[in-house]
């Protein structure tokens, strides 16, 4: 096979649940900022001042986790972690240092994804459920305000962590060449696959032939 031949990496309908996703994402994180710090409130003026911003918001997320649900459970069994994953983790400083000749064969995911992958998964369910617990007028009012205080607390931290994830899976998607064109084309080269998801690549050509 030749190695600029182009693959299938996403297909059409992977690509617009995966967009869908970060636009809703991207609003859900400014709007939320706009309300966790008065410093940051001038970013409310994207969605029409703070009222906007406050009733706009949890309509987002729950776009936002919504969309992301057929993206779990299509992408769930790619990323289960494995023993080569572990592996993988343990061998960061090759990671790092682009040695991909020494790191153990890598699937679809590789382990860093992986791991991006269930704190998504974990992050979004807490976003969701508290997001419910603290919705003014909506639900709020149903429970304890003990619990409310509990639920806003989780829902900082949880949106914190997956932010910072995000922002982690941003730069490694520009690190590695070729892997916004995945996203964005859905194709990748046989070469950009041999070097990045051997394991990926050789049941992609054990299934054509």
């Amino acid at each position: 096979m030749n190695t600029q031949t182009q693959i299938v990496r996403y297909t059409e309908r992977e690509r617009v649940n995966h967009w869908i996703v970060a636009i809703a994402f991207v609003l859900a994180g400014l709007s939320g900022l706009a309300m966790f710090h008065p410093s940051l409130f001038w970013l409310s003026n994207l969605f029409g001042g703070g009222p906007w911003t406050r009733i706009l918001h949890p309509f987002i997320g729950v776009v936002v986790f919504a969309a992301f649900v057929p993206e779990m459970r299509r992408f769930w069994d790619d990323n289960m972690i494995r023993d080569r994953d572990r592996e993988w983790l343990r061998q960061w400083r090759d990671v790092v240092a682009n040695r991909e000749d020494k790191l153990p064969e890598v699937g679809r995911f590789n382990a860093g994804q992986k791991v991006l992958f269930w704190l998504m998964v974990i992050c979004l369910i807490t976003l969701f459920v508290t997001g419910l617990l603290i919705w003014r007028p909506w639900f709020a009012y149903y429970f304890p305000i003990t619990l409310v205080r509990l639920a806003t607390l989780l829902h900082s931290a949880a949106a914190t962590i997956i932010i910072i994830g995000i922002i982690v899976h941003i730069y490694a998607a520009i690190w590695v060449k070729g892997s916004i064109r995945a996203m964005t084309q859905g194709t990748v080269s046989v070469k950009w696959a041999a070097k990045h998801h051997d394991g990926w690549l050789r049941e992609k050509i054990k299934q054509q032939g």
